[in-house]
């Protein structure tokens, strides 16, 4: 747990900007005496990103949307708000079109926040005494999304890196870790470089089509950045094969690789993308040189010798429209049952409140929107981060109130002590998924401690009522989530599986290696997908859990593939042949077990033993195109696909 907490490149910049953001949306809401300063504030948090171009873009589409949603729901108040019946009926069917939308289409990032201030807006009107305070109360709904989107406007638009800089940020930090993995390998580098392959490219080629919108720094130095990610990838994959080959064997190659990589380093810090990067080698050393070793470092010169190297200008294209509506979204139930679940529990919580008469504790109505998620798996993680953080941001929240608050003279006082919480929370939400949520909780409670209206509080009661509300609104949808229409993450795995036989085989049939570069980092997307998917589905209730005799063998299945993507990754288009080899068995295995698999996860699809691979593989060395044996990496691609093999044949049962 200590190392998800330890720093990264951004994370300390990024968890200053929520702090200073959400210390000016307090102000304004101070200033201007809004209502719920608390959710005010807690917004922030889900309207920016690391940065600015991703952030801009949340800004105006939450702005529009909200605009537009707010006139609708005017429209629908006039209706209703003397009609308690339809007033609940049009929140519950508001409420679930918009989950909906959340679940099956294009705004999934910000479609259930939406239907959060969509519903609670509709609460605040049933509360309403006369129409002119019902407009009120609905343009105060605005302002809760428009003061955190313009302070958040205005601090990004002036301090949040570019995502070009972003994109220079993330492949400087690749190399200097690669320099690193040759220099000094240990077990902490190791792990470094796990998780930056598990983080894939998606990221850095989404800042890199964002700088292009934005149009920011220089046209041609677009290109030659999309290539140096992909070389950039290409290295840190196979560093793990290349460092003990060149640090054990050769100290002067090793020396100035790492003078290479961390020259290359600074030129992207400054700006400028070196497009090849010349590693000499001397023939007579090579010519020592084990097979391995010489193979090792002929194949790292090539990568580094087309860096940055921009390929030449493809014809122009129609790029494949993507609609509104993922495709299973009117053939798939789980979308249907997943607004619905959500729904029914917060309306569940609302009736709960208001036939107790116990309004502090809205704060449950609120929680359910922000829990709910997917599958089973997701929503249980999810629970333990968000319990944890609603703990720790109640307890500092009370602290706060019984210490600091009523010290407090001044509005600079209260905005010091927003951004403090801020930052802590900010901090956390700016780590990893494993701990993201905690710190989103961690923020919703504190400030929901010490900011409860338009001056500072010491009610010791309405916090408690609130954090009894988000406690209860969790419990409710965990009971939700696990016992209704429950959906377990472990009907992906299969899915996932499948769709990752299909990418090796798209790896090793593609033509270039520059074009095998960008396959392979989609491989080790999915790879880190269906890891995470594995360790979530051990958290689902026995009911619905994948058995463990399911799961177990295809860990062991990812194990197999793991040093396959490198392997295929590692061999260039003079390999062509065998490549092509590769690439069609694989295919033909995918297709073996899109006709064996089954989802959810019900029986033991048992793989063989490393023996059993090796039998496999002898069994096909008739035929086999990858050589006698003398040229490692071919030798290593042949024993993995013999281990491979029996998973979608006979030998081993997938289905019952």
């Amino acid at each position: 747990m200590a190392s998800l907490l330890e720093p990264a490149p951004g994370r300390l910049a990024f968890a200053l900007r929520l702090s200073l953001i959400c210390a000016l949306s307090t102000y304004l809401v101070e200033r201007y005496q809004t209502p719920e300063p608390a959710l005010t504030a807690y917004l922030v948090f889900f309207l920016n990103k690391p940065d600015r171009g991703t952030s801009l873009i949340l800004h105006a589409a939450m702005v529009i949307l909200i605009t537009i949603l707010i006139a609708g729901i005017l429209c629908t108040a006039q209706v209703v708000i003397d009609y308690p019946f339809w007033r609940l009926g049009s929140m519950a069917a508001l409420s679930c079109g918009l989950l909906f939308l959340a679940s099956a289409s294009r705004l999934r990032p910000i479609a259930a926040t939406i239907a959060l201030i969509v519903a609670y807006a509709l609460d605040l009107v049933g509360s309403a005494p006369a129409g002119e305070v019902v407009v009120r109360g609905l343009l105060y709904a605005w302002l809760m999304v428009a003061l955190p989107a313009g302070a958040s406007l205005m601090v990004n638009a002036l301090l949040a890196p570019s995502p070009l800089r972003c994109a220079r940020q993330a492949i400087a930090g690749r190399l200097e870790l690669i320099a690193r993995s040759v220099a000094s390998p240990g077990p902490k580098v190791a792990a470094e470089r796990e998780a930056a392959l598990r983080e894939g490219n998606q990221a850095l080629l989404k800042w890199l089509k964002l700088a292009r919108f934005e149009r920011s720094g220089d046209p041609m130095e677009l290109p030659r950045l999309r290539e140096a990610s992909g070389s950039s990838f290409a290295l840190l994959t196979l560093t793990e094969r290349l460092a003990p080959d060149v640090t054990g064997r050769d100290a002067p190659v090793s020396a100035e690789l790492v003078r290479l990589l961390r020259e290359a380093a600074a030129a992207i810090h400054r700006g400028d993308c070196p497009e090849t990067l010349r590693l000499p080698l001397d023939a007579a050393a090579l010519a020592a040189m084990t097979p391995e070793t010489r193979d090792a470092l002929n194949r790292l010169a090539s990568i580094l010798a087309a860096f940055g190297m921009a390929p030449p200008a493809p014809p122009p294209t129609q790029p494949a429209r993507k609609g509104f509506f993922l495709p299973d979204a009117f053939t798939n139930p789980d979308h249907r049952h997943y607004a619905f679940k959500t729904t029914a529990a917060a309306f569940f919580c609302y009736v709960t409140y208001m036939l107790l008469d116990w309004p502090g504790i809205h704060t449950c109505f609120i929680t359910c929107y922000i829990v709910s998620l997917g599958t089973t798996g997701e929503t249980v993680e999810k629970l333990g981060l968000r319990l944890l953080g609603c703990l720790a941001g109640a307890a500092l929240g009370t602290a706060a109130m019984l210490w600091l608050i009523p010290e407090l003279t001044s509005i600079e006082a209260l905005l010091a002590l927003v951004f403090a919480g801020a930052l802590l929370a900010g901090w956390i939400a700016a780590g990893s998924e494993r701990i993201a949520y905690a710190g989103y909780q961690l923020a919703f409670a504190f400030f929901l401690c010490v900011l409860q209206g338009a001056a500072p509080a010491f009610d010791l009661t309405i916090a408690r009522d609130r954090v009894i509300g988000i406690l209860f609104g969790n419990l409710v949808a965990y009971l939700m989530f696990t016992r209704v229409w429950p959906v377990s993450i472990g009907q992906r795995i299969d899915t996932l599986l499948l769709g990752l036989l299909r990418q090796l085989a798209a790896v090793a049939l593609v033509r270039g290696d520059r074009a095998r570069q960008g396959r392979a980092a989609e491989v080790w997307a999915t790879l880190a997908t269906l890891e995470q998917h594995l360790d979530l589905s051990r958290l689902e209730p026995r009911s619905i859990r994948p058995p463990e005799a399911a799961l177990r063998p295809r860990e062991r299945l990812l194990d197999i593939i793991r040093p396959l993507a490198g392997n295929l990754l590692f061999l260039s288009d003079r390999h062509g042949r065998e490549l092509i080899h590769a690439g069609r068995q694989l295919e033909r295995m995918a297709e073996q077990f899109d006709a064996r698999v089954v989802s959810p996860l019900r029986v033991n699809a048992g793989l063989p033993s490393a023996s059993a691979g090796s039998e496999t593989s002898r069994k096909c060395a008739g035929d086999s195109p990858f050589g006698a044996g003398n040229d490692r990496p071919l030798a290593e691609l042949e024993h993995i696909i013999g281990l491979l093999q029996p998973i979608t044949s006979g030998d081993a049962r997938v289905t019952a």
